[in-house]
């Protein structure tokens, strides 16, 4: 028996997560993470699997982390390309995002992802001018290089926070993605920002299965500010003075 999940955001945003699921599928028989079967889907209403959590272990968790970066290695055709089949903005959670294909990831990244939920946050109250130019600072550093390396856009999650990772006797299984191009430490920053269980083992398998350098969790924090700017609007200002502190870090 599955369970069916209606998506409030209606019958776009449904259709996109089955596509990002797919897509992850697709990874996955490559040796990528499980990712949630998908039964049926019509309209705002997808069927899916039913799992059964259980405690994860250690050794789930290290699979877990190597499994993840397979995922990634599975590759995007760009920076924002969105899952195949899918066209227009995306969706991350509740909110429109850009899905517009960037030549580079510092482009993609400030002018697709951060600045325009910073400036969302502004309109709303949620945000002050201070507090935004400070993101818009790192924004510019971006765009001129200063973080610049040299991957290839990763076929990623995109909302890989700890309630889409699903741990059952099998192991860990992906849920609720917003797959895209992206850079592979934006999954993991998600993950760092909302814990996990087993987060350090995780971090290290991913790590040494897709050959990070020593400096990469030094940059956790800057692919943070998306996702901390995405709960900036739609969770309040105390998601906004966090944003704000964390990029200071790289302004």
């Amino acid at each position: 028996m599955g369970f069916t999940k209606h998506v409030r955001w209606g019958a776009d945003a449904a259709a996109w997560e089955v596509a990002g699921v797919r897509w992850l599928a697709d990874a996955e028989q490559r040796g990528g993470a499980r990712v949630v079967r998908v039964l049926a889907h019509r309209g705002a209403s997808i069927e899916l699997e039913r799992l059964e959590p259980v405690r994860p272990t250690r050794e789930h968790a290290e699979a877990f982390g190597r499994a993840l970066a397979a995922t990634h290695a599975a590759g995007a055709p760009a920076w924002c390309a969105p899952p195949p089949g899918c066209e227009g903005d995306g969706w991350i959670g509740r909110q429109r995002q850009a899905m517009t294909p960037a030549a580079s990831w510092a482009d993609s990244f400030a002018h697709h992802r951060v600045l325009p939920f910073v400036r969302a946050a502004v309109d709303v109250g949620h945000l002050d001018a201070a507090g935004a130019g400070v993101v818009e600072r790192v924004c510019e550093r971006l765009v001129d290089g200063a973080f610049d390396d040299d991957r290839a856009p990763a076929r990623i999650h995109g909302d890989l926070w700890s309630g889409n990772v699903l741990w059952t006797a099998e192991g860990a299984v992906l849920i609720d993605p917003a797959a895209q191009g992206g850079h592979p430490l934006t999954d993991l920053a998600m993950l760092a920002l909302f814990g996990l269980p087993h987060l350090d083992v995780v971090l290290d398998a991913h790590a040494e299965a897709a050959g990070l350098d020593g400096e990469w969790r030094d940059l956790l924090g800057l692919h943070q500010l998306h996702p901390l700017a995405v709960h900036a609007v739609s969770h309040g200002p105390s998601y906004g003075a966090e944003l704000v502190a964390v990029a200071r870090r790289y302004a």
